[in-house]
């Protein structure tokens, strides 16, 4: 088509110039373009008691293959077609039947898993078969090839998938693949990264990776790490004790766009109220408390899912006087660090 010369009209302007293809960016740049960060995600809680019983259900009847997505994903209410619990993370609870195992593959998307509960689950990365049990955090890298599995005689081992699978789509990066011979344990040299990677002599890092060797990180290991930071006086005004999830062989995040810490709230801890570009996943691995968002109170306990948008004001509090509480979350800031675009502020209170 071929633009045809006609005088100066606002009204019928925005009609001629859709039909190529376009449009004036004046008429769209509160919605595109706004003054603040305005995610769509909302703040949002998930009940660990309210979402069991329906991932007891699903073992029942989702089965054979299908049994690899048997997950209940976590949807956020600001964008309930595009699945994402915040931001560009997913989130969703996954079942493991007793002597199930997963055909192995491999996806362009990471994975953090958290384990909540069970016995006799494993997962098994690029030749390091982990078994894995309730507060552990498995970390799986892009394009690696894994399998998982449930040894025990009786009991569902559960645990929560958090990947970047929203990104990935979103950038058209997409790729998944199913191993040839079903597992790679049988063609892949054993490995054991815990015994490589979880001490304080490491292993020749001068070739760098770009994401963790390190893919368990025991909960028994974090938790001692916890309370040791806190002993030695270590405290963030925003978030109490928190420690990161770190690549051993660079220090950074356990993947280039996804980071993971713990954190911990002494009893009757109240942080001082921030926001930070990001979204941010939390899950409860232990006590109970409430987190004020955009002015709105969350009560949480172990189990539990909750999200924080990005730029969201928030503090979160330790209900319990005496007894910890621990938090542990997931976050996009790996990637806006990379990109230039993270930033944080302290705010007055949690409802401005």
């Amino acid at each position: 088509m071929t633009a045809t010369a006609h005088p100066a009209g606002p009204d019928t302007f925005a009609g001629r110039l859709a039909a190529f293809s376009a449009v004036g960016r004046w008429s769209a740049v509160n919605d595109d373009l706004p003054w603040t960060p305005a995610p769509r995600s909302m703040p949002c809680l998930w009940r660990y008691a309210d979402l069991r019983p329906f991932v007891l259900e699903a073992a029942e009847f989702v089965k054979g293959d299908a049994a690899a997505l048997r997950v209940i994903t976590h949807l956020n209410p600001g964008h309930r077609s595009y699945e994402a619990a915040c931001g560009h993370l997913y989130s969703g609870l996954q079942a493991l039947k007793p002597h199930e195992a997963m055909t192995c593959h491999r996806h362009a998307a990471s994975a953090i898993r958290f384990v909540h509960e069970g016995r006799g689950g494993w997962t098994a990365v690029d030749g390091d078969r982990i078994s894995v049990g309730a507060g552990d955090v498995v970390i799986t890298p892009g394009r690696r090839w894994h399998e998982h599995g449930n040894d025990a005689d009786d009991g569902l081992v559960i645990w929560q998938d958090l990947t970047n699978d929203p990104l990935v789509n979103t950038l058209g990066a997409t790729f998944f693949e199913l191993h040839p011979q079903g597992t790679h344990l049988t063609s892949t040299p054993r490995r054991d990264t815990l015994a490589s990677w979880g001490g304080l002599l490491l292993p020749d890092t001068r070739r760098g990776h770009q994401a963790s060797p390190l893919y368990a990180y025991p909960w028994e290991k974090c938790r001692e790490a916890l309370d040791a930071a806190a002993r030695a006086g270590h405290h963030d005004p925003y978030d109490g004790v928190v420690l990161e999830y770190a690549n051993p062989a660079t220090g950074g995040p356990v993947t280039p766009t996804t980071g993971c810490r713990l954190q911990l709230l002494q009893g009757g801890e109240r942080t001082t109220a921030h926001r930070h570009t990001g979204s941010v996943v939390y899950v409860a691995a232990q006590g109970r408390g409430t987190t004020v968002i955009d002015g709105t109170g969350f009560e949480w306990s172990a189990g539990d899912t909750f999200c924080v948008p990005s730029w969201a004001a928030h503090s979160h509090a330790n209900r319990s006087s005496t007894q910890q509480a621990v938090l542990f979350s997931a976050d996009e800031f790996p990637l806006l660090r990379a990109l230039g675009l993270y930033a944080e502020e302290a705010v007055e209170d949690a409802a401005n």
